[in-house]
């Protein structure tokens, strides 16, 4: 019998174990539930092994006999190409077994996977999470969980394990729309903190003023303070990806035009990001948005 199935609580398996995957399923074994793992590349399931988190070959095997299937890739179509077919989860997925959904994958995105839940007869509790790398190591996840209430709270020993806050918003799918409206403020605040630390230099000013300025105030916040931090010392290391950032500000652009807003602002951080994943920085922290802002006018 392996260590990890020595331990007692739920059996939870995380199908995708990159840097929010792989925090998340070590914090579930450091609270003593039974964990395993699967990803694409499968070695970054196979490192965590020294954490107590058992690695399977195929999304299909580290679901089978699991009660809590945790899904945290960067798309629903990433999503959807493990889902089904031979080695799919939801085929391997219990009776009684939840599909914790974490990623971020748009209203579109979040609408998909419920119906496919709902076509495999799988109970989903669509939970993206706030918060990035230091967060999930920490522990310290919000997460936006939506879905039955019963369901909710069987997943409660996971989101203990590896949250400070469980916000229920209703049905399914809830939890990704609530996850458009906060990534929208957090883009668009990384943006405009890009933009005024641009501003500033191409005054020759020195930005910290600025953060100096707001700070402790009702201007101030944590993404201006990091970000703007990361910009004056031209360092990236990433706690989000600009790449991901990218796609989530497209994607919540994507969901206010859909529901007939013109999303203006968010739309406009969603080009500055693009234009710094063009510029070359799609691995380093979204702050390195700040390319995008200090390229200079057409003349």
């Amino acid at each position: 019998m392996s260590a990890a199935e020595t331990r007692e609580g739920p059996v939870v398996a995380f199908l995708g174990t990159g840097i929010m995957g792989a925090a998340m399923a070590r914090n579930a074994t450091k609270a003593g539930l039974r964990v395993r793992g699967w990803s694409v590349p499968l070695g970054d399931a196979e490192r965590l092994a020294d954490d107590g988190v058992e690695p399977y070959p195929t999304a299909a095997a580290a679901t089978a006999g699991a009660d809590l299937v945790v899904t945290v890739v960067p798309d629903a179509a990433a999503i959807e190409s493990f889902a089904t077919g031979v080695d799919g989860f939801l085929a391997a997925l219990g009776p009684d077994a939840i599909w914790v959904q974490c990623s971020t994958v748009g209203v579109a995105g979040a609408d998909r996977l419920v119906a496919l839940a709902a076509a495999h007869g799988a109970t989903i509790v669509d939970s993206p999470l706030l918060g990035s790398k230091l967060p999930a190591e920490e522990a310290q996840l919000i997460m936006l969980a939506s879905g039955e209430e019963a369901a909710i709270d069987r997943a409660t020993p996971l989101f203990e394990a590896i949250s400070r806050r469980v916000v229920r918003l209703g049905k399914a799918g809830n939890g990704s729309r609530m996850k458009m409206v906060t990534n929208g403020w957090i883009m668009t605040t990384v943006a405009a903190t890009a933009e005024a630390m641009a501003l500033a230099k191409t005054f020759g000013l020195d930005g910290m003023g600025f953060l100096e300025g707001i700070a402790g105030t009702a201007l101030d916040n944590g993404y201006a303070q990091t970000k703007g931090r990361m910009m004056l010392s031209d360092d990236y290391p990433p706690a989000m990806r600009l790449a991901n950032g990218a796609k989530d500000a497209r994607l919540v652009t994507e969901a206010s035009r859909e529901a007939g807003l013109r999303g203006r602002v968010v739309g406009a951080a969603a080009e500055l990001m693009r234009r710094g994943v063009e510029l070359g920085h799609e691995d380093e922290d979204m702050g390195a948005a700040y390319f995008a802002a200090i390229e200079r006018a057409a003349d």
